[in-house]
């Protein structure tokens, strides 16, 4: 099996709703993505011969998903009161609300997901919310 793999990272906040700690509250993160997809075989002809994929597809569509939550508080649905909404939205904060609770868990099927309705064979997503911290998903 080939394995090619690729990384990127983000800065954002985000906050863990209905959770008894300190993650309760917004912080902030620096998110480290690295994503690894697989092929048993490699492109036999063409520009792409011997490769399973353009590296510099499969790194710019990873930096396209981390892109969209850099810079950003990223929220579960239905846990922010729609007055803070629209109080954040007239101060031009970019929010993003996402259908489950921002957990590295979480992003990393998340992310998973996304890299295969673009095509590739996803082996695994990690997502480092610390440099000691990770999540892994590899949809097995």
């Amino acid at each position: 099996m080939y394995i090619l793999k690729t990384e990127q990272s983000f800065d954002s906040a985000h906050f863990l709703y209905g959770y008894k700690g300190k993650c309760k509250n917004i912080h902030g993160h620096r998110w480290t993505i690295i994503a690894e997809i697989f092929s048993y075989n490699l492109v036999e002809d063409g520009q792409l011969r011997g490769m399973i994929v353009d590296f510099s597809d499969f790194k710019h569509d990873l930096k396209l998903i981390s892109d969209n939550f850099d810079h950003s508080l990223i929220y579960e649905k239905n846990s922010l009161k729609s007055k803070t909404i629209e109080a954040l939205n007239e101060e031009n904060f970019k929010l993003i609300e996402v259908d489950f609770r921002p957990t590295a868990e979480n992003f990393s099927k998340h992310i998973f997901d996304t890299l295969m309705d673009k095509g590739y064979n996803v082996k695994s997503v990690m997502v480092y919310e610390t440099p000691n911290n990770c999540a892994m998903y590899t949809g097995e």
